[in-house]
Protein backbone atom coordinates (compact mmCIF):
# COMPACT_ATOMS: atom_id res chain seq x y z
CA UNK A 1 0.00 0.00 0.00
CA UNK A 2 2.88 2.38 0.72
CA UNK A 3 4.25 1.73 -2.77
CA UNK A 4 0.84 2.09 -4.43
CA UNK A 5 -0.33 5.13 -2.44
CA UNK A 6 2.72 6.95 -1.01
CA UNK A 7 0.66 10.06 -0.27
CA UNK A 8 -1.35 8.09 2.29
CA UNK A 9 -4.07 5.56 3.00
CA UNK A 10 -6.42 4.75 5.86
CA UNK A 11 -6.21 1.89 8.37
CA UNK A 12 -9.48 0.58 9.83
CA UNK A 13 -9.43 -2.08 12.55
CA UNK A 14 -12.21 -4.64 12.12
CA UNK A 15 -12.90 -7.85 14.05
CA UNK A 16 -9.88 -10.06 13.53
CA UNK A 17 -8.50 -8.12 10.58
CA UNK A 18 -7.15 -4.79 9.40
CA UNK A 19 -8.71 -3.00 6.43
CA UNK A 20 -6.59 -0.66 4.32
CA UNK A 21 -8.44 1.95 2.29
CA UNK A 22 -7.24 4.46 -0.30
CA UNK A 23 -9.00 7.26 -2.16
CA UNK A 24 -8.22 6.66 -5.81
CA UNK A 25 -9.61 6.43 -9.35
CA UNK A 26 -10.32 3.51 -11.69
CA UNK A 27 -6.63 3.13 -12.56
CA UNK A 28 -5.69 2.98 -8.88
CA UNK A 29 -8.38 0.38 -8.26
CA UNK A 30 -6.99 -1.71 -11.12
CA UNK A 31 -3.51 -1.59 -9.55
CA UNK A 32 -4.96 -2.71 -6.22
CA UNK A 33 -6.66 -5.70 -7.82
CA UNK A 34 -3.38 -6.73 -9.42
CA UNK A 35 -1.70 -6.91 -6.01
CA UNK A 36 -4.41 -7.99 -3.54
CA UNK A 37 -6.77 -10.96 -3.71
CA UNK A 38 -9.58 -9.24 -1.83
CA UNK A 39 -10.57 -5.74 -2.97
CA UNK A 40 -13.89 -3.91 -2.74
CA UNK A 41 -14.75 -0.41 -3.85
CA UNK A 42 -17.41 2.15 -3.04
CA UNK A 43 -18.22 5.69 -4.04
CA UNK A 44 -17.11 8.65 -1.95
CA UNK A 45 -18.93 11.75 -0.83
CA UNK A 46 -18.00 15.21 -2.14
CA UNK A 47 -15.10 16.72 -0.22
CA UNK A 48 -13.25 13.41 0.17
CA UNK A 49 -9.97 15.07 -0.79
CA UNK A 50 -9.92 16.97 2.52
CA UNK A 51 -11.47 14.22 4.68
CA UNK A 52 -8.01 13.29 6.03
CA UNK A 53 -8.10 16.44 8.12
CA UNK A 54 -10.73 14.83 10.35
CA UNK A 55 -8.05 12.45 11.67
CA UNK A 56 -5.77 15.28 12.86
CA UNK A 57 -7.40 16.59 16.01
CA UNK A 58 -5.75 18.91 18.56
CA UNK A 59 -4.54 17.58 21.90
CA UNK A 60 -3.91 19.30 25.23
CA UNK A 61 -0.96 18.31 27.43
CA UNK A 62 -0.77 20.60 30.44
CA UNK A 63 -0.29 24.15 29.14
CA UNK A 64 0.54 22.88 25.65
CA UNK A 65 -2.03 22.77 22.87
CA UNK A 66 -0.82 20.85 19.81
CA UNK A 67 -3.00 21.01 16.74
CA UNK A 68 -3.22 21.60 13.00
CA UNK A 69 -3.46 25.06 11.45
CA UNK A 70 -7.15 24.64 10.60
CA UNK A 71 -8.04 24.41 14.33
CA UNK A 72 -7.94 27.27 16.82
CA UNK A 73 -6.15 26.99 20.19
CA UNK A 74 -7.84 28.12 23.40
CA UNK A 75 -6.78 31.50 24.75
CA UNK A 76 -5.01 30.07 27.82
CA UNK A 77 -2.86 27.57 25.90
CA UNK A 78 0.75 27.63 24.73
CA UNK A 79 0.00 26.78 21.11
CA UNK A 80 2.12 24.48 18.96
CA UNK A 81 0.67 24.54 15.45
CA UNK A 82 1.75 21.54 13.39
CA UNK A 83 0.91 20.83 9.78
CA UNK A 84 2.11 17.22 9.26
CA UNK A 85 2.39 17.69 5.50
CA UNK A 86 4.22 14.64 4.20
CA UNK A 87 6.00 13.85 7.49
CA UNK A 88 4.92 11.81 10.51
CA UNK A 89 3.91 13.57 13.70
CA UNK A 90 0.88 15.61 14.75
CA UNK A 91 1.00 15.34 18.52
CA UNK A 92 -1.92 12.95 18.78
CA UNK A 93 0.02 9.69 18.99
CA UNK A 94 0.48 8.26 22.48
CA UNK A 95 4.29 8.25 22.25
CA UNK A 96 4.37 11.91 21.23
CA UNK A 97 2.09 12.85 24.09
CA UNK A 98 4.27 10.96 26.57
CA UNK A 99 7.39 12.72 25.30
CA UNK A 100 5.65 16.07 25.64
CA UNK A 101 4.71 15.22 29.23
CA UNK A 102 8.36 14.53 30.02
CA UNK A 103 9.45 17.74 28.27
CA UNK A 104 7.16 19.74 30.54
CA UNK A 105 9.03 18.46 33.57
CA UNK A 106 12.53 19.28 32.29
CA UNK A 107 14.53 22.45 32.90
CA UNK A 108 14.95 24.23 29.54
CA UNK A 109 18.38 23.96 27.97
CA UNK A 110 19.88 22.75 24.72
CA UNK A 111 17.89 19.97 23.03
CA UNK A 112 18.31 17.45 20.21
CA UNK A 113 15.25 15.85 18.55
CA UNK A 114 16.38 12.62 16.85
CA UNK A 115 14.11 11.40 14.06
CA UNK A 116 12.16 14.65 14.21
CA UNK A 117 9.48 13.89 11.60
CA UNK A 118 7.24 16.94 11.34
CA UNK A 119 9.21 18.59 14.16
CA UNK A 120 6.42 18.54 16.73
CA UNK A 121 8.74 17.78 19.67
CA UNK A 122 11.43 20.22 18.55
CA UNK A 123 8.91 23.02 18.04
CA UNK A 124 7.19 22.31 21.35
CA UNK A 125 10.56 22.36 23.10
CA UNK A 126 11.41 25.72 21.54
CA UNK A 127 8.02 27.08 22.62
CA UNK A 128 8.82 25.90 26.16
CA UNK A 129 12.07 27.86 26.16
CA UNK A 130 14.63 25.22 25.19
CA UNK A 131 17.53 26.64 23.18
CA UNK A 132 19.34 25.95 21.03
CA UNK A 133 17.10 23.26 19.52
CA UNK A 134 18.45 20.92 16.84
CA UNK A 135 16.20 18.51 14.91
CA UNK A 136 17.63 15.73 12.75
CA UNK A 137 16.05 13.18 10.43
CA UNK A 138 17.35 10.98 7.63
CA UNK A 139 14.37 11.99 5.47
CA UNK A 140 14.77 15.36 3.71
CA UNK A 141 10.97 15.68 3.48
CA UNK A 142 10.73 15.47 7.28
CA UNK A 143 13.44 18.10 7.73
CA UNK A 144 11.61 20.42 5.33
CA UNK A 145 8.36 19.92 7.28
CA UNK A 146 10.14 20.61 10.57
CA UNK A 147 11.60 23.84 9.18
CA UNK A 148 8.18 24.96 7.95
CA UNK A 149 6.52 24.18 11.29
CA UNK A 150 9.22 26.04 13.20
CA UNK A 151 8.64 29.09 11.01
CA UNK A 152 4.88 28.72 11.44
CA UNK A 153 5.32 28.92 15.22
CA UNK A 154 7.89 31.72 15.14
CA UNK A 155 10.62 29.67 16.85
CA UNK A 156 14.20 28.85 15.93
CA UNK A 157 14.93 25.17 15.22
CA UNK A 158 18.06 24.08 13.39
CA UNK A 159 16.84 21.19 11.25
CA UNK A 160 19.39 18.93 9.57
CA UNK A 161 19.30 15.94 7.25
CA UNK A 162 21.31 13.39 9.24
CA UNK A 163 21.38 9.65 9.82
CA UNK A 164 21.76 9.71 13.59
CA UNK A 165 23.32 6.24 13.60
CA UNK A 166 26.05 7.33 11.19
CA UNK A 167 26.87 10.98 11.82
CA UNK A 168 28.24 12.62 14.98
CA UNK A 169 25.52 14.08 17.18
CA UNK A 170 25.78 17.48 18.86
CA UNK A 171 26.35 17.71 22.60
CA UNK A 172 23.17 18.88 24.35
CA UNK A 173 21.54 18.90 27.76
CA UNK A 174 18.57 16.79 26.68
CA UNK A 175 17.99 14.45 23.74
CA UNK A 176 14.60 13.14 22.59
CA UNK A 177 14.24 10.03 20.43
CA UNK A 178 10.66 9.05 19.61
CA UNK A 179 11.44 6.39 17.02
CA UNK A 180 11.41 2.63 17.75
CA UNK A 181 12.98 0.15 20.16
CA UNK A 182 15.97 -1.04 18.12
CA UNK A 183 17.07 2.42 16.91
CA UNK A 184 16.76 3.74 20.47
CA UNK A 185 19.03 0.96 21.71
CA UNK A 186 21.51 1.61 18.90
CA UNK A 187 21.56 5.33 19.72
CA UNK A 188 22.37 4.78 23.40
CA UNK A 189 26.19 4.89 22.99
CA UNK A 190 26.01 7.69 20.39
CA UNK A 191 23.86 10.26 22.16
CA UNK A 192 25.90 13.02 23.79
CA UNK A 193 23.54 14.38 26.41
CA UNK A 194 23.02 14.35 30.15
CA UNK A 195 19.41 13.18 29.91
CA UNK A 196 17.40 11.28 27.31
CA UNK A 197 13.68 10.92 26.61
CA UNK A 198 13.05 7.76 24.59
CA UNK A 199 9.84 6.41 23.11
CA UNK A 200 8.30 4.90 20.00
CA UNK A 201 7.88 1.40 21.40
CA UNK A 202 5.26 -0.67 23.18
CA UNK A 203 4.87 -0.84 26.94
CA UNK A 204 5.76 -4.53 26.78
CA UNK A 205 9.19 -3.60 25.36
CA UNK A 206 12.10 -2.58 27.58
CA UNK A 207 15.11 -0.84 25.99
CA UNK A 208 18.59 -1.99 26.93
CA UNK A 209 20.73 1.13 27.29
CA UNK A 210 24.10 0.47 28.96
CA UNK A 211 25.54 3.63 30.48
CA UNK A 212 22.10 5.06 31.22
CA UNK A 213 19.89 4.90 34.30
CA UNK A 214 16.14 4.95 33.83
CA UNK A 215 14.54 7.52 36.09
CA UNK A 216 10.90 7.12 35.14
CA UNK A 217 8.60 5.20 32.78
CA UNK A 218 5.21 6.43 31.63
CA UNK A 219 2.55 4.51 29.74
CA UNK A 220 -0.41 5.51 27.60
CA UNK A 221 -2.64 2.97 25.90
CA UNK A 222 -0.21 0.24 24.75
CA UNK A 223 2.79 2.56 24.43
CA UNK A 224 5.62 3.65 26.72
CA UNK A 225 8.19 6.41 27.11
CA UNK A 226 11.22 6.47 29.39
CA UNK A 227 13.35 9.21 30.94
CA UNK A 228 17.04 8.34 31.35
CA UNK A 229 20.03 9.96 32.99
CA UNK A 230 23.61 9.21 32.02
CA UNK A 231 25.58 7.24 34.62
Amino acid sequence: MVELFPVGFEEVELEGELELAAYTDAAGEARLREVFDSVRSSGVEPGWESAWKDFHRPVRIGPLWVGPPWEGPPADALAVVIDPGRAFGTGGHATTRLCLEFLLGETPGSLLDIGCGSGVLAVAAARLGFAPVVAVDADPVAVEAAEENAARNGVVVEARVLDALAGPLPTVSLAVANIALRPVEALGPLVRSRRLIASGYLAAEDPELPGWRRIERRRLDEWAADLYERL
